[in-house]
């Protein structure tokens, strides 16, 4: 005999920030780091995928803007979202920011959409920061564009330094003592404000406090703006100790 019940609905947990994210394929690192600095109790955060090629260079990366409105609607579409976030701060320069929303938005609904380069801009003016050491794990090519978008909005990168690597699933091993040396390196050679960490993939949680305790200056990164920005706009009062000054 079958028994039929009567069930009420919840509220579509009214009580978090509902955020959702647009992942690299080849991404390894992002969600991991979001989840840290953007945890279940403030905020819900629902991911999707976009393929992407295992090789970066400026053509592989204009290629995910075809594919952006379409894993946007992989997005739950039963729910509104305070913001999603676009998990790649170089294709963010080769697409456009602006145009990155507009895709997204074609696919899910969303009040606002973020990526790596608006919020480090946004991060940049948070903080008076004007002149970056900018720290790449990319070839100088794919790098130099990202680095034009920078100073479009009036950010100079006077120091650049390079992994010089094509290979995504390389980026996502580069180990926390590489990334220390080069960060404090560049860090140390006094034209900059701060340092950026560029890329989702790599993995620079974890370093930021200590290259800020040995340059004496903010670091940033990919995945930490992202964040930061993604909570600004969700109106989420969200502190942190060990994510950098930015966090504080």
């Amino acid at each position: 005999m079958s028994q039929f019940y009567t069930y009420q609905l919840a509220d579509n947990l009214r009580h978090h920030a509902r955020l959702g994210m647009v992942v690299l394929q080849t991404d390894e690192t992002i969600e991991h780091d979001l989840h840290r600095m953007l945890p279940p109790d403030h905020a819900t955060i629902y991911a999707t995928r976009v393929p992407s090629a295992s090789e970066v260079t400026k053509e592989t990366l204009a290629e995910m803007a075809k594919e952006l409105p379409a894993v946007a609607s992989l997005l739950p579409n039963s729910l509104t979202y305070q913001a999603v976030g676009y998990g790649c701060t170089s294709g963010t320069a080769v697409i456009g920011a602006q145009r990155i929303e507009e895709l997204v938005k074609q696919g899910c609904q969303t009040d606002a959409v973020s990526n790596p380069l608006s919020a480090l801009i946004a991060a940049c003016q948070h903080m008076g920061i004007k002149r970056l050491a900018f720290l790449s794990p990319y070839l100088e090519s794919v790098s130099d564009h990202l680095r034009a978008r920078v100073h479009e909005a009036d950010i100079a990168t006077p120091l650049f330094g390079t992994f010089n690597e094509e290979q995504e699933a390389n980026v996502a091993r580069i180990t926390g003592d590489s990334i220390i040396e080069a960060g404090v390196e560049l860090g140390l050679q006094g034209d900059c404000d701060a340092v950026f960490l560029s890329c989702t993939n790599l993995r620079t949680l974890d370093v930021i406090s200590e290259i800020e305790s040995k340059v004496n200056k903010p670091v940033l990164s990919s995945n930490q703006v992202l964040a930061w920005h993604l909570a600004q706009l969700a109106g989420l009062n969200i502190k942190h100790q060990g994510f950098g000054r930015l966090w504080m």
